[in-house]
């Protein structure tokens, strides 16, 4: 059995034109189905074989109808060059607002910036004037603590002349009663000064009294550099008397090593004192 296509289908258009499509009858069982026909001779396989390569054979694609122009009225012109002005002009308007906004945003921005600085100038002029205000506060608040300061040193000054002028009349007094013990006692103690003695006498008459009372802040201040001085200066003494001794010290041991060396190796007979020993 084969199947054979119907009128009018693909395969029928493909082989002949609509007019002239052969006409297949109808089967009483089916409208398609037929009973094989016997072989066909050569020129009829040949035109079989067509009729498949034409049957699966791909369509030709659709053709694409031309463009055609738009079609002008007749009796009408058409001007380009105004076409053309018109949209010359168009785009120049356009450029025209676009370069007036830049100008505005640009001069509302400079506008900003003016006020931006006027206002960090205005703020700076505040703050100067408020640090001008707390300067003169703090120079009036430590001239009232220096004022104070002195006074209070005052008083205590007054106060402390008027203490030592009370034990000064009550050790004037007390002199007249003691005075000949004292001097008993020192006459007692001998020429002869012991080495805490002198020390202590040195130390005497090194040490100045320290009278600060009626000094001021710049009299103090000097004081206490001259005071720096010379600690400094008797520090620098104190060094290089310790290196002096240092070196002396050294010198001592290596006299006394030659002493002891050449005792040693001493020629001579007798006995004779070698590196601590008696030979």
């Amino acid at each position: 059995m084969r199947l054979e296509p119907e009128r009018g289908s693909l395969r029928t258009h493909a082989l002949f034109p609509p007019s002239e499509a052969p006409a297949v009858p109808p089967t009483p069982g089916s409208s398609r189905l037929l009973l094989s026909p016997p072989p066909l001779p050569e020129e009829e396989a040949a035109e079989e074989e067509e009729e498949v390569f034409l049957l699966f054979c791909p369509l030709s694609r659709p053709m694409v109808p031309p463009l055609i122009p738009p079609k002008i009225p007749e009796g009408e012109r058409v001007d380009f060059d105004d076409i053309h002005r018109k949209r010359m002009e168009k785009d120049l308007l356009e450029l025209q607002t676009l370069i007036d906004v830049h100008f505005e945003q640009r001069k509302k921005e400079e506008e900003e910036l003016v006020a931006l600085k006027e206002r960090i100038e205005r703020r700076r002029a505040e703050r100067a004037e408020q640090q001008r205000f707390r300067t003169e506060k703090e120079r009036e608040r430590q001239a009232k603590l220096v004022e104070e300061k002195m006074r209070k040193e005052e008083e205590e000054a007054k106060k402390r002349a008027e203490d030592d002028a009370k034990k000064k009349k009550v050790l004037s007094n007390m002199g007249a009663h003691f005075g000949g013990y004292l001097v008993k006692a020192e006459q007692k103690r001998g020429k002869r000064q012991t080495g805490r003695e002198m020390k202590l006498r040195i130390l005497s008459e090194r040490k100045k009294p320290l009278n600060i009372d009626h000094m001021g802040e710049e009299q103090l201040r000097e004081k206490a550099q001259e005071l720096s001085d010379w600690i400094h200066q008797l520090e620098s003494e104190k060094f290089d008397l310790m290196e002096k001794m240092k070196q002396q010290k050294y010198e001592i041991n290596v006299l006394y090593n030659r002493i002891s060396h050449a005792q040693k190796f001493r020629k001579g007979a007798g006995k004779g004192r070698v590196g601590g020993r008696w030979k």
